[in-house]
């Protein structure tokens, strides 16, 4: 979609030509490019080359660091800078994600709703100071600046929506891509039909990050993962040689290029303030369509998630999708306890199933400290209840907890040991 509004005028700082591309397909494919390779490069550099995601994290800051000066430096739009900034950008607002996440403990939920506040903060400010949040409005520093902000914050921001969509649904990569893909296409229907366009730009602009991010997911991961076994290196490769062919046909044909844009500007979409609030509605229909959506699959077993995870079981061990085969099975005496109770501990042996998957056993291991620590919480309420049903689950517990902090983790069999026990407690 191409966003198209009056820009307003500058009310500080020297006036630049345009640093940013014209809004078209082009921008959309190359930004979802962006989006897949900086995913799958921060897990290559992070989990395959071990390198460690503090240690990763501070290496992305550091080039952030200089790519930003050196974008903010120039004085209009060039391809190479800008896209590059924006891959870094994907990258290290992921990484600040997955820190709070898998080292902080912070729950998915918590840094979704605090990204978004965030990034409602810095909207608030820059249309206080500069009464418009245009794209098309990039003509000054201080515009500049708030624009390199607010797009650091909806990769950060898209991440957590992302992996929190995955943690509550079980839903592999191949179909979680669906989600964000469908949103993306009903938001440019909105737009056609006259949806105020800087709203639209910047829904349809968070959701690529989840979508390029499942997408990199989807490609990188192997079948037993639900992916297609193509590997973190390749699909780097791969979506940065089509940035890079991409971005040289931008350079050579200048067809994004957009120096100047005001009132004169012919609008592709044509609109009215009484539209706009009645797509607002539709917008918000959609949303409300969507959240009950992640309800409903919240509320059903993880099926597909267990499935995958049996194709990587010995028949030996495997458990069943119904009767856990491990020892200590409590079986239907958990319905002594409250059900909101053991769905919580559910979704925290989920979450960590799908970091043992991705193969991010440190996460994992973060992940399982907080079942330990919800558990030890719950023993005198629910130790009460039933004490031979505790009993049982506190060894299937501590079977988990031993399985992914073992020295030498032992992949079958963390994921036998976490499968029984999220059947167990569902």
């Amino acid at each position: 979609m191409t966003e198209t509004t009056r820009t307003g005028t500058p009310t500080t700082g020297r006036t630049l030509l345009s640093k940013v591309p014209e809004v078209t397909l082009w921008f959309w494919l190359i930004k979802i490019l962006c989006t897949t390779v900086g995913e799958s490069f921060a897990d290559w550099i992070n989990m395959t080359l071990g390198v460690g995601l503090i240690a990763t994290a501070l290496v992305f800051t550091a080039v952030l660091a200089v790519v930003l000066a050196w974008q903010v430096s120039l004085s209009r739009y060039v391809p190479f800078v800008y896209w590059l900034t924006v891959v870094v950008l994907s990258v290290t607002g992921t990484l600040y994600t997955d820190i709070l996440t898998d080292q902080l403990g912070v729950p998915l939920a918590v840094s979704t709703g605090a990204f978004a506040v965030a990034l409602g903060v810095v909207f608030a400010s820059w249309y206080s100071r500069e009464r418009t949040l245009s794209i098309h409005s990039i003509v000054t520093r201080p515009r500049e600046l708030f624009y390199w902000l607010a797009v650091l914050i909806t990769f950060a921001l898209g991440t957590a929506v992302g992996d929190w969509t995955l943690q509550i649904t079980g839903w592999s990569p191949g179909i979680a891509v669906l989600l964000p893909a469908s949103l993306i296409v009903a938001i440019a229907i909105g737009w056609r039909l006259g949806a105020n366009a800087v709203l639209s730009f910047w829904l349809a602009y968070i959701l690529t990050r989840p979508l390029g991010a499942n997408l990199g997911d989807w490609l990188g991961l192997p079948w037993s993962q639900g992916g297609l076994g193509i590997g973190t290196a390749v699909t780097s490769a791969a979506f940065l040689a089509a940035i890079l062919a991409t971005v040289g046909y931008l350079t050579y044909s200048r067809v994004d290029v957009l120096e100047s844009y005001d009132g004169s500007h012919t609008p592709i979409v044509t609109t009215t303030p009484g539209r706009e609030r009645v797509l607002l509605g539709y917008y918000l229909i959609v949303a409300a369509s969507t959240a009950a959506l992640l309800v409903w699959a919240g509320s059903r077993p993880h099926e597909s998630l267990a499935d995958d995870e049996e194709s990587d079981v010995p028949a030996a061990v495997a458990p069943t999708a119904s009767v856990p085969t491990l020892p200590g099975n409590p079986g239907p005496s958990t319905a002594h306890f409250p059900a909101p109770e053991m769905a919580r501990l559910r979704s925290i042996v989920d979450a960590t199933l799908v970091k043992v998957r991705a193969g991010d056993q440190s996460g994992a291991k973060t992940t399982i400290t907080e079942l330990e620590t919800a558990w030890d919480d719950d023993e005198s309420t629910l130790r009460p209840m039933d004490e031979s049903a505790w009993s049982r689950l506190d060894s299937q517990i501590d079977q988990a907890l031993h399985a992914v902090r073992a020295a030498s983790p032992d992949r079958a069999s963390e994921i036998a040991s976490l499968t029984a026990l999220s059947n167990a407690l569902g």
